[in-house]
């Protein structure tokens, strides 16, 4: 829209010129002539109002324009072009009702003007005159093709969605997808509930363009949504078949092998996924905490989880940090799992469900010095929270 608005400035400043110029009309005057009347005074004075409020628009005083256009008016109240100026003075000072007055009648005057269609278009979309505001737009897309896509937009908006997605189907046949007319559709699909035709849409352009993963991953979601786990799962391997390093595929891949027992695949992709620098930390921090919970039903595979939680690095999320830290507490290493939450809260030094697990953990420790400095530190933070004072007594109790 910005660009829009920009090209709008520019058409407008043109089309005020080419208006104006016949109000110019200078020729070759005869200074020894004597008047026959008052015209040439006149037109002499509708030139100098005119001028004057387009001087005045320039600087942004849009009163003292409408002002220099109302006197335009009383002089000669046929130029198409005064109504336009003052529509779009009006539209400045933000009165819109007046501002659309007087567009009408430049547009009754000029009914395939595009410049004054764009202004009245304007009008009505802050007026949010929808309805209005599309039969313009259905007269402006003939000279500006590139406003279809506003127009779908209104579409949607009065749930004609048929029309709007006919015209992204026309627009992304022409130009190709973008990613705002992509949202525009998917929210279509949202709104309407029309699961479908989404689905049949993400089919149709993965046979177009078989290398793009991310309409994989979006049908895999959408069957995944749907129930569908059959599909979704095919789909996936449909993906990984085409993309062999694709590595956000696993993100799903993993889910589908656990529920069809493939314990290995699965595996497998868990430690893709969580290994992956192309995955980002809560991404991984949830595939993470999958793994804790698959690997507490499955503890033979401890040491794969084992080998997992050695590659993490510094630069892992504290949510990750804190799920390895629950899955060594759940396993009765307490001290892995304080290490764990250590880190986890050198990243979230204000999380105080981290703070309260490392004080609980240090008290069955029994590190009672480390739980009474831990406490004093976590009440300069917390200073209401009762369960801080209380394991700060815990500890001075067992200190004596």
């Amino acid at each position: 829209m910005k660009v829009k608005r920009q090209i709008r400035k520019i058409k407008t400043l043109l089309f005020c010129v080419t208006l104006a110029l016949p109000l110019c009309g200078f020729t070759q005057v005869d200074f020894n002539k004597t008047p026959d009347d008052d015209l040439g005074d006149v037109k002499d004075a509708f030139q100098e109002y005119f001028f004057e409020a387009l001087k005045q628009k320039g600087i942004e005083n849009y009163e003292r324009a409408v002002d220099a256009l109302q006197e335009c008016l009383k002089i000669d109240s046929t130029k198409t072009v005064v109504y336009y100026e003052l529509g779009k003075n009006y539209n400045q000072l933000k009165a819109y009702d007046s501002a659309l007055k007087y567009l009408k009648i430049a547009a009754n005057s000029q009914p395939d003007n595009e410049w004054i269609l764009d202004e009245l278009y304007d009008v009505y979309i802050k007026l949010d005159d929808v309805d209005s505001a599309i039969e313009t737009v259905e007269q402006l897309i003939r000279y500006h093709p590139d406003y279809k896509e506003d127009l779908a937009g209104l579409y949607v908006r009065v749930e004609r969605y048929t029309d709007a997605l006919s015209l992204l189907d026309e627009l992304d046949a022409k130009y190709g997808v973008n990613e705002s007319r992509a949202t525009m559709r998917n929210n279509i699909y949202t709104i309407s509930g029309n699961d479908t035709e989404r689905v049949s849409y993400l089919k149709e352009q993965i046979a177009l363009n078989p290398s793009n993963e991310e309409n994989y991953l979006k049908l895999i979601y959408r069957h995944s949504q749907s129930g569908d786990i059959e599909s979704a799962f095919n789909t996936a391997k449909e993906l990984l078949n085409k993309k062999p390093n694709s590595v956000l595929v696993h993100l799903a891949l993993y889910k589908f092998y656990i529920e069809r027992d493939e314990i290995e695949d699965a595996v497998s992709s868990m430690k893709i996924a969580i290994q992956s620098p192309e995955i980002n930390a809560d991404a991984k921090a949830k595939v993470l905490k999958d793994f804790v919970n698959f690997v507490s039903n499955n503890p033979e595979y401890e040491k794969d989880l084992i080998e997992i939680t050695d590659s993490v690095d510094n630069n892992e999320s504290p949510e990750t940090l804190a799920n390895l830290g629950q899955y060594y507490l759940k396993a009765g290493d307490k001290r892995k799992a304080l290490q764990s939450f250590e880190e986890a809260l050198q990243k979230t030094p204000n999380d105080f469900k981290l703070i309260k697990d490392i004080l609980l953990l240090k008290l069955e420790l029994q590190d009672f010095n480390a739980v009474v400095i831990g406490a004093e530190d976590a009440l300069a933070l917390f200073p209401a929270q009762p369960l801080l004072y209380l394991i700060k007594g815990v500890a001075h109790n067992n200190l004596k």
